[in-house]
């Protein structure tokens, strides 16, 4: 249920196909997604998507990142933050453990990345519109994380993020990027919020009750960053507006109340 209306593809961008592509491959990821989450301690939560040609970071990503620690933390978990310098000021008030440098990923045991690029078969970056994005190596953490056996989680809405890779699409837009279980969303924060809707399920408490999506997205918009569809700074995602984002949430939040005794 949570993870078709995630996958709800208003911005008609494609999304809802690669959803019905690999839901018919993997049905239960969303639920084992789930399990990932709740067997682990640690988790670090990596979230950075430059849009060219000014590099300047979105709007999709970070928030789905904020969301998904709060909610981990309510739980007794540690979880961190790995993004860039920016986007870490644009999420300072709303949370404490946010990081710029690599870190370790031995102590961590679950690694989710939230509308993250992951490399194409050529080991480029590229946009859905063939431009080439300069951007940390963050998918050398999951790659490293498959070796290790540490479990990991991808969010992404349109095919170069990290995780897509599991799709096995043969296109030089698409990652080949792999991970353990993979979320596919009309918008990555959306499937964020639908991971923090399902973890508030299992445990009979809603986590997403006391989130401020609108706060968040206007911080980061006031530190300087970019719509990844319009690629203007304003208080938008992926080109929606905050009104329609807030009914996905109020829609998982009643889903939660309604599931939860």
């Amino acid at each position: 249920m949570i993870d078709h209306l995630i996958a709800t593809d208003i911005g008609g961008r494609g999304s809802e196909k690669l959803y019905i592509l690999y839901k018919s491959k993997d049905p239960d990821y969303f639920s084992k997604s789930l399990d990932l989450l709740i067997k682990s301690d640690e988790v670090l939560i990596v979230s950075d998507f430059p849009i060219p040609p000014t590099m300047t970071p979105e709007t999709d990503g970070p928030p789905g990142a904020l969301a998904l620690a709060l909610g981990l933390a309510e739980l007794g978990k540690k979880a961190t933050i790995l993004t860039q310098e920016i986007v870490k000021e644009g999420l300072r008030d709303f949370y404490p453990r946010i990081t710029t440098k690599f870190p370790n990923i031995r102590k961590f045991s679950c690694l989710v990345s939230i509308e993250t690029p992951g490399r194409n078969f050529k080991g480029e970056y590229l946009s859905f519109s063939g431009l080439k994005i300069s951007v940390r190596p963050y998918d050398d953490l999951f790659l490293r994380a498959l070796e290790l056996g540490i479990p990991t989680i991808g969010i992404g809405d349109g095919g170069n993020e990290i995780g897509m890779g599991n799709l096995g699409l043969n296109d030089e837009r698409f990652s080949v990027v792999r991970v353990n279980e993979l979320i596919i969303a009309g918008v990555s924060n959306w499937g964020a919020y639908g991971l923090v809707a399902g973890l508030s399920m299992r445990v009979g408490q809603n986590l997403l009750r006391d989130y401020n999506e609108e706060d968040v997205v206007k911080s980061l918009v006031d530190v300087g960053l970019i719509d990844g569809i319009t690629k203007k700074r304003e208080p938008t995602v992926d080109g929606l507006p905050l009104s329609l984002h807030g009914k996905i949430l109020e829609l998982l939040i009643e889903i939660v109340n309604i599931k939860t005794p």
